[in-house]
């Protein structure tokens, strides 16, 4: 069965219009003949929104009982039975109640896309997991109920739907969205300009990333190699020189102009080694346009122009800057330079900036080295000064020249032969030796025009001529070998720099290493495959690029780890001096994963120990702290049923309230235990609800003497947002502990107050009070501090009340009451954005 097809409404801001632009869309298709269900809409008394739901089929909900309390869910059953071709479901962050078939409502999504039915649902920017922290900064607001980004960007269709701020803030005044009572707490907290427009800005950003993966797997697919000037990117040629920096900041400069400007600096080193590079240059520039906000790459390149070019419409780039060239003018005569080169070859749809600097002119500074080997048109120059050059300059000393002597003709002869070896290497040398030594017997050696020669004191000197040719020639190529040498050398120390430098800054990402792997060798794919054993199937541990290696065969570069890990590469065949900077790369790459395994497996080690811990502590509570009421009841009840003692009814009266009090006790221990333990499996779920603190705290004050707590809680404080059952266990675990240390006769003070978008709930006793050094201490669990008796307790209410706080997004803390004692601040955010009625455990306003 095909798989369903996603597309999600994604709104900028809570009430722009998801649900009605859903809905419209949902009657369009009716209109059409297409099976459209409802599956859960939402119209919270909207009126316009309500009248869109007419004349479309709603799939029954799923009610759900919890805590005394009937909620309604999506019914995925009922759906799958009626199986439409395309099904409506509003907010893909709920959080569903507890007993749903599944904890979030995209999961709900998955199953309905799996059965193959096509959903229409929405969802706000506020409520992307990447985005909590940055709309928390924004708005004050922290979304508890998101939604995986991976979610979303599945989706086969996104929608933006957009309003303008002042255009919803008019929609919020007219009441179209909240209802009277709540619109001017609305307009100015989470509904103010600034908000809104920072919300819209994240928005526009989000879609224009979605929409450039899907603008990159078209080129990829298609196999688009022109530039599409969708959004400016701007990539900017580094030599590793002192201009760097300039031009870094200009481009950045560029990029601030268009919005979403993106700058990526690349260096590009020969295959032969490096330039007129300083390491500790590209080092620091590396770390500017990281500062800056850009990307830095490293590729490899014979024809630095063309290399320049090709990465440039590989990242669909629209502007390249580069610098004005260092060189000074003599040396122009070499060619017109890789600047000039661009800027002619890069074609109506790539901008070249030409950016002057301080360097214009003073030369490059370090002489550029040699190639390990020669390029073709080096070779064919070479050949051409090996062969024709003595031919011309026989020439020019036959007619042009007049009779210089045999001698000097020689040393002209053997300039030429040194020159073949420094242009084309050693076999042009030694052509123009022979080439040279025939035309001096043919044309300067007596009987002229003759191979044969007189004076036996020329034959000697022929001789000379070619054994100093050949022996030039062998050093200057040598000389030429050695000098490509270290320039090889050289370049393997400046990938290895990089690569120390990653590890040193802590780059320890496996996909940034692969990626660095395949940007500095030019390949097409990276993959670190590993197996078990060697009769185990490959499995790939981590991969960058379109269609990555399955097996070490399928490379067309394979580098062994150790015997069951390895590096495959495929794009090109590299040679063979490059597989030992790859193998460094291996090395690495090896170590990063096994790095990541040793953090996993110590971070289940620490689990485990903290687990041990507890039970090693559980184990001592139990042997005391729970034998103590257990040993109260078991001596009341044996008294009771003692038959040699009559027992008055006043001492029956109290050995049964002894029975109660041990009861009581247990409960009270036991239930910290299993709070303790769902808080350590991590699953506590809250349900957050707008709720008023005189509704929670009275009730959290049952487990204490009436005679022990003033309560100060005002009816005029705000509502906050909270779960209420963990609230009032948080509240009671702190008062219970604050009437335990409190002296005789000192009564708990339990009082509240808001501050900014919080409330804060404050428990002041009057008792010895806890050091500074021991206040984050007491909150562990099992951990009572002073002298507290044993059997009051097995050390788990104030562990157990911060779990409770954070659960429900608070905090708590302890500080000093003063003139001595300690104080527990409570602190839980209002909700003056919400609807009093509302049940949802959504922060969102459906739209």
């Amino acid at each position: 069965m095909a798989r369903g097809k996603l597309r999600i409404y994604l709104g900028a801001a809570p009430g722009v219009g998801k649900t009605y632009a859903m809905l419209s869309e949902a009657h369009r298709r009716v209109e059409r003949g297409t099976d459209c269900a409802v599956a859960f809409v939402e119209h919270h008394d909207r009126p316009r929104t309500e009248v869109m739901l007419h004349g479309l089929e709603q799939v029954p909900r799923n009610e759900i009982e919890y805590r005394d309390a009937v909620f309604t869910e999506m019914d995925v059953d009922a759906v799958l039975r009626r199986a439409p071709a395309v099904a409506l479901v509003d907010e893909l962050a709920h959080t569903n109640v507890p007993g749903s078939r599944n904890t979030k409502r995209w999961q709900d999504v998955e199953e309905l896309l799996a059965a193959g039915i096509d959903v229409v649902s929405t969802v706000n920017i506020q409520h992307l997991e990447s985005l909590g922290d940055v709309v928390e900064s924004i708005t004050g607001v922290r979304q508890r109920e998101t939604v995986p980004d991976e979610v979303v960007r599945r989706a086969d269709q996104i929608e933006l739907v957009d309003m303008s701020p002042e255009a919803l803030r008019r929609r919020m005044a007219h009441g179209n969205i909240y209802k009277p009572d709540k619109v001017d707490a609305a307009l100015s907290n989470y509904f103010r300009p600034g908000n809104l427009t920072a919300l819209r800005e994240l928005a526009l950003l989000w879609v224009a990333d979605r929409v450039d993966e899907y603008l990159n797997e078209y080129r990829s697919e298609h196999r688009v190699s022109k530039i599409w000037g969708s959004r400016e990117r701007i990539v900017v040629g580094l030599t590793g020189g002192p201009e760097g920096r300039t031009l870094l900041r200009r481009a950045a400069r560029l990029a601030e102009k268009g919005a979403g400007g993106e700058v990526l600096a690349v260096y590009i080193s020969r295959s032969d080694g490096l330039t007129g590079a300083s390491p500790k240059e590209l080092a620091v520039q590396r770390t500017l346009v990281e500062d800056l906000g850009g990307t830095f790459h490293h590729v490899v390149g014979d024809d630095v122009p063309a290399a320049l070019l090709d990465f440039a419409r590989g990242v669909n780039a629209t502007q390249i800057v580069l610098g004005v060239s260092r060189r000074r003018s003599w040396q122009y005569v070499f060619g017109p330079g890789v600047g000039a080169t661009v800027a002619r070859e890069s074609g109506p749809d790539l901008d070249v900036h030409l950016i002057t600097h301080a360097e214009v002119g003073r030369g490059r500074g370090l002489p550029m080295a040699r190639g390990a080997r020669l390029g073709r048109s080096r070779v064919v120059a070479g050949w051409l000064v090996g062969v024709l050059g003595p031919v011309l300059l026989a020439w020019l000393l036959t007619s042009v020249i007049s009779d210089i002597g045999l001698a000097n003709d020689m040393l002209l002869f053997l300039s030429l032969t040194v020159a073949a070896a420094m242009v084309g290497g050693l076999f042009p040398a030694l052509a123009s030796a022979v080439v040279g030594s025939m035309l001096l017997n043919w044309y300067f050696t007596p009987p002229v025009h003759t191979l044969t020669i007189a004076d036996p004191q020329n034959i000697v000197a022929i001789t000379v001529f070619i054994g100093v040719a050949v022996a030039v020639a062998s050093v200057v190529d040598l000389a030429a070998r050695r000098t490509q040498q270290a320039a090889r050398l050289r370049a393997e120390s400046e990938i290895l720099s990089f690569l120390a430098g990653n590890v040193l800054r802590g780059e320890t990402s496996l996909d940034a290493l692969l990626e660095r792997v395949r940007e500095t060798f030019a390949m097409e794919s990276v993959a670190l495959l590993e197996r078990e054993s060697d009769v185990a199937p490959w499995t790939c541990a981590g991969s960058i690029g379109p269609r990555p290696c399955a097996t070490p065969d399928e490379a067309d570069v394979d580098v062994p780890v150790g015997d069951h890990m390895a590096l495959a590469l495929s794009g090109r065949v590299l040679p063979a001096e490059d597989r030992r900077v790859l193998a460094a790369f291996a090395a690495q790459a090896a170590v990063v994963v096994d790095r990541r395994r040793l953090q996993q497996e110590a971070d289940r080690a620490k689990e485990l120990a903290e687990g041990n811990r507890i039970r090693t502590a559980l184990l001592a509570a139990v042997s005391h702290d729970l034998r103590t009421p257990l040993a109260g009841i078991k001596a009341a009840v044996t008294s009771l049923r003692s038959e040699d003692v009559e027992w008055s009814e006043e001492d029956q009266a109290e050995l049964l309230e002894a029975i109660e009090d041990g009861a009581d006790r247990l409960d009270h221990l036991v239930g910290n235990l299993l709070d303790m333990s769902r808080l350590q499996t991590g699953t506590v779920t809250p349900i957050i609800r707008e709720t008023d603190l005189d509704e929670v705290i009275p009730m959290a004050l049952g487990g204490v003497p009436d005679d022990s707590v003033d309560l100060d809680v005002s009816e005029s404080l705000p509502m906050v947002d909270v779960d209420r059952g963990l609230l009032e266990r948080s509240v009671a675990n702190i008062v219970e502990n604050a009437v335990k240390y409190s002296p005789p006769g000192e009564r708990v003070l339990v009082s509240a107050s808001a501050i900014a978008d919080r409330v804060e709930i404050r428990v002041v006793d009057r008792g010895p009070g806890v050091p500074d050094t021991a206040k984050d201490r007491i909150f562990e669990p099992f951990q009572r501090y002073g002298d507290a008796p044993r059997g009051n307790g097995v050390g788990l209410g104030l562990a157990v009340a911060r779990g409770f706080a954070e659960a429900i997004g608070g905090t708590l803390h302890a500080e000093d009451t003063p003139g001595g004692g300690l104080t527990m601040v409570l602190a839980v955010r209002t909700a003056p954005q919400r609807r009093p009625d509302q049940i949802e455990a959504s922060s969102a306003v459906m739209s």
